[in-house]
């Protein structure tokens, strides 16, 4: 804390800055609560509370207005590894072995298809090939963190369906790196750029691949001691030092935040303790997570329903149709059954957090406008809204069909 000094005394009233910030924070978390009351009112996902609570505070809506977005983005990082800690904590290797053909070949094909929905969506309204790819990439990239949201509160997380969007988007959490390098290049696309690009990506495995696989021998005893220890406040800290290295780790060589906060879930999954720490962590989670989408909430213009509609639609229209043609066709091309399938085609027509980077990239390198950018932050949300309805329709679907099958058997 600051301090300022008066006649030789020191006062302990905070600078402006601070009380600005704990004012925000009382607004961001105030409108999680509503929001969440509200959603839960109406039998939504939470998720759609927190956004639209975030709206409700932010810039762009009449009423109390958060002063500082940027230091929210930064907390919010906090809610997207503990999720996806906790996600891998539920994972196993063994699970993520059953799904890494669709995983590791389909990923890429799915993204190279909605890349081309872009371009092809891009021709027809006359864009340039650089705005038809680089809407194409937007788009293509489904948000883990709202995915295993939906999952873990609908328990699907471990089905056929959970674990290939799971695998899917762990791999979409990769291409993201590759793409942050390849858009702002489109217009001088040249070897040295792409051997830069290979170079990065090769030394980034070499350094983590021989890490997880010594933590692979090392974590599951470590974290078998500090059970024995019976210290609950010394167990916390070491799980949560855990997933918190491991993000850091993973951000120092170039990946995701969420994929090194994934890994450091798996590799504790792989011990006895992997119950007793989602156990210590959900409520610290939870409250982190609620904060995150408020604060992707608070990012949203929505004015662009009103100034540009068509565009919006446009947006829309990609995402929840096309996304969900281009994955039901990738995993049914790996033998999959018709419904899971549909569930992955389904679970994967949203965008979040990483389109959110993305479109920053483009506009950033001036392939797309402002336009573009605030249309892909307002078709975020109602993506969600649509993927969250979807979600619980075709559960229904599933489970009545499941009942059906089982009947004529």
């Amino acid at each position: 804390m600051h301090f300022v000094y008066t006649q030789g005394r020191r006062s302990s009233f905070p600078m402006s800055v601070e009380t600005t910030f704990y004012r925000d924070l009382a607004y961001v978390f105030g409108a999680a609560v509503v929001g969440g009351a509200v959603a839960r009112a109406l039998r939504q996902p939470l998720i759609l509370g927190y956004v639209l609570g975030g709206i409700l505070v932010g810039p762009f809506t009449p009423g109390p207005t958060v002063a500082d977005v940027h230091e929210f983005e930064v907390l919010a990082e906090i809610g997207v590894i503990l999720l996806m800690y906790s996600i891998g904590l539920e994972f196993s290797f063994r699970d993520l072995l059953k799904v890494k053909w669709v995983a590791i070949l389909g990923g890429p094909m799915g993204i190279l298809l909605s890349v081309a929905l872009g371009l092809g969506v891009g021709w027809l309204l006359g864009w340039s090939w650089q705005q038809g790819v680089a809407v194409g990439a937007i788009i293509s990239v489904a948000s883990t963190m709202v995915l295993s949201r939906f999952l873990s509160e609908r328990g699907e997380l471990r089905s056929d369906h959970g674990q290939v969007m799971i695998g899917i988007t762990l791999v979409e959490d990769l291409a993201v790196v590759v793409l942050t390098i390849l858009l702002p290049s489109l217009g001088d696309m040249n070897r040295g750029r792409l051997l830069a690009l290979a170079i990065a990506m090769g030394k980034a495995l070499l350094i983590l691949i021989p890490i997880t696989l010594v933590a692979h021998k090392l974590i599951p005893p470590l974290m078998r001691r500090v059970v024995r220890a019976a210290n609950p406040e010394f167990f916390v800290l070491v799980a949560l030092a855990l997933g918190f290295v491991t993000a850091a780790l993973t951000q120092a060589v170039g990946l995701s935040l969420a994929l090194g906060a994934f890994l450091a879930g798996l590799l504790v999954s792989e011990s006895e303790a992997a119950h007793q720490t989602m156990e210590h962590l959900l409520p610290l989670r939870d409250a982190f997570v609620a904060l995150f989408f408020v604060t992707m909430g608070i990012l949203v213009n929505p004015r662009i329903l009103i100034s540009k509609p068509s565009l919006l639609l446009m947006i829309v229209g990609l995402v929840v149709v096309g996304k969900f043609v281009v994955w039901a066709l990738v995993v049914k091309l790996f033998a999959y059954s018709n419904t899971t399938a549909l569930m992955v085609g389904i679970g994967l027509t949203q965008i979040g957090e990483f389109s959110y980077v993305l479109v920053r990239v483009a506009r950033d390198a001036h392939i797309v406008g402002d336009d573009m950018y605030n249309a892909v932050l307002a078709a975020s949300v109602i993506t969600i809204l649509i993927n969250g309805l979807l979600l619980r329709l075709s559960s229904r679907i599933a489970v009545r069909q499941a009942a059906e099958s089982s009947n004529r058997s």
